[in-house]
């Protein structure tokens, strides 16, 4: 019967790599978890109608970006516009969400 033993460094080298994969999933399950709680920071609590509201203007502004030129001017209004109508509706939930 042959036997065969590994070297020290090889021994320390396999149970080194089991810990990377943990640190790694680690690491992203943090990420992801913190991801998810800036997501949902400025959702309208008990505010359907608000947080449908948000919604929408967060996709028009999404489709002010994708389009194409300028408009005159008018697709840069539209965008600024909207931005503040972010901010605006924002400040309505965080209001209410205290009040």
């Amino acid at each position: 019967m042959l036997c065969f033993a590994l070297p020290s460094t090889l021994q320390e080298k396999s149970t080194m790599n089991v810990w990377k994969p943990i640190a790694l999933v680690s690491i992203a399950g943090l990420a992801l978890s913190l991801g998810i709680q800036i997501a949902y920071a400025g959702v309208c609590h008990d505010q359907p109608n608000m947080a449908a509201a948000l919604g929408s203007l967060r996709a028009a502004r999404a489709s002010l970006d994708k389009a194409e030129h300028n408009k005159g001017g008018w697709r840069e209004a539209a965008i600024l516009a909207t931005n503040n109508a972010i901010k605006e509706a924002e400040r309505g939930c965080a209001f209410a969400d205290t009040h």
